[in-house]
């Protein structure tokens, strides 16, 4: 029966003629700060990840992998959309994502599908710890196509406080176990009901602050109270991923859930052992600590399990399940980042065709199949070209031993910056404008909304850093302005 199951499966993919039943249920997990040497299957000195270790050998494991930028609110931003952050307005942390992007969330449900959001939200222009979403705040996950939501503003620890559509819920446990837990809930409800589910689990974890339970750091006490704790956190989020995998067996429906985890930018300087197996940079930096990631795709009706070494990122995920379940162009809005990994399910493919481009600040980079240019100062700064297959820690600068390689890319990357900038300025949108304007992006604690529970919430662990501090001390809004 199973292989009868996997079979009508693969046809039905291979002819992009899927019924209702055919169908595949999606699951996007992604870890906050999680860097591409954290995994066991990658041998990491220290951490034991045998969740993700089961994930991979059942799925296709990517050897590069790409978030959409490197910090969390850009990766998110290009998740949904299938477009690179500042197209759709999302600089850095904390800036909104405009009400004009088109994302998966609202293309699967116009398909069919169920969808549900779960964890780290971060695209309604709020900075600071993570704090439960108003039902009327205008860009709250609903807004952009989830049907039901438990969510939080931004990064969330030990017994989050978080919203459920808008009701505040105070939640008991490690963060990672307690989205996961809405997630199966929200999974065995609607199993049922005819209808192929979407779900988006967004940890909190490993993002600082570090706060482990005591029985998952405890394999880590030789390490500094900050590493412990940030390894244990990872604990707890492997944990998770294993109930996750459980529950989708248990429901019978693992062979047809196509089931993505990446982390949503590099891993972070400071903790021991490295975070980033020897990649060059951490988070917030174009170099590939900053930028590549964890990644798997498991999908047991269609993917033969193996390590790819096929460049890919997360602006590939929307094309893919658009290419997939068969749905118009239009559901995307144009210009479109990432490609298609569907053919890749199936085969391997000898070169993407179509490179990787990342912006952040001043910084710019742009990925091929072989070779890396970046700059980390566009207005001033030089531009370093590295072989990615024979070098991939990036220590042997190229731009001068292959003026012409460099000379296309840096073409490349100016084109697309360019299109970036016109992106960014609303040019992709109806009359050539953003609208509603750009909100700033402020502190929640800040905004008039939150101010009747601040006496209450000075005493919360995760705020007390941020609402002791002097009035107005952490009041850094301002307009954005393009990075060209």
């Amino acid at each position: 029966m199973k292989h009868t199951i996997i079979l009508i499966a693969l046809l039905a993919f291979l002819r992009g003629q899927l019924s209702a039943a055919d169908k595949p249920n999606i699951i996007f997990v992604m870890a906050d700060d999680m860097g591409w040497g954290q995994t066991g299957y990658r041998n990491h000195p220290v951490l034991k990840t045998p969740n993700l270790d089961a994930m991979a050998a059942n799925g296709l494991r990517f050897e590069r992998f790409y978030a959409g930028g490197p910090v969390c609110s850009p990766t998110r931003a290009s998740m949904l959309t299938g477009r690179s952050h500042e197209r759709a307005g999302v600089l850095t942390h904390g800036y909104a994502l405009r009400l004009q992007e088109k994302t998966i969330a609202q293309a699967l449900k116009g398909a069919g599908y169920v969808t549900g959001h779960f964890g780290k939200w971060h695209l309604n222009g709020h900075k600071g710890p993570g704090v439960p979403i108003f039902a009327e705040d205008p860009r709250n996950p609903g807004a952009f196509g989830f049907d039901e939501w438990v969510s939080v503003s931004n990064f969330y620890d030990v017994d989050p406080l978080m919203s459920r559509a808008g009701k505040f819920e105070q939640m008991k446990g490690d963060s990672s176990e307690v989205a996961v837990a809405e997630a199966v809930k929200f999974l065995g409800k609607h199993k049922a009901g005819g209808k192929p589910m979407f779900a988006v689990i967004w940890y909190g974890t490993p993002h600082s602050p570090f706060k482990a339970l005591d029985a998952d750091k405890a394999s880590f006490s030789a390490l500094n109270e900050a590493s412990a704790n940030h390894y244990g956190e990872l604990v707890a989020m492997d944990r998770s991923i294993g109930t996750l995998r459980a529950k989708l067996r248990d429901l019978g429906v693992a062979q047809n859930t196509l089931l993505v985890f990446c982390s949503d930018n590099g891993g972070l300087p400071g903790i021991t052992p490295n975070t980033v197996g020897g990649l060059r940079g951490f988070k917030g930096s174009v170099f590939e600590g900053g930028i590549r990631v964890p990644g798997i795709i498991e999908w047991p009706a269609v993917i033969q399990p193996r390590v790819t070494s096929y460049p890919a990122c997360v602006m590939d995920l929307f094309p893919t399940v658009a290419d997939i379940l068969g749905l118009p162009a239009s559901v995307m809005l144009k210009p479109v980042d990432g490609i298609s990994l569907k053919p890749l399910f199936t085969r391997e493919l000898a070169s993407r065709g179509q490179p990787i481009g990342f912006r952040y600040t001043a910084k710019r980079a742009l990925v091929d199949d072989r070779y890396k240019l970046l700059t980390e100062n566009l207005g001033g700064g030089s531009f370093q070209l590295y072989d990615l297959q024979a070098d991939p820690n990036e220590t042997r600068d190229l731009s001068t031993e292959q003026p012409e390689i460099a000379a296309r890319m840096r073409k490349q990357l100016l084109d697309w910056n360019a299109s970036m900038d016109a992106s960014f300025a609303g040019k992709d949108y109806p009359g050539g404008k953003v609208s509603p304007p750009d909100p700033e992006s402020v502190s929640w604690f800040d905004t008039p909304a939150y101010q009747p529970f601040l006496a209450e919430w000075k005493e919360r662990w995760e705020y007390k850093s941020y609402l002791n501090r002097a009035p107005g001390e952490a009041k850094k809004g301002g307009k954005k302005k393009a990075n060209k």
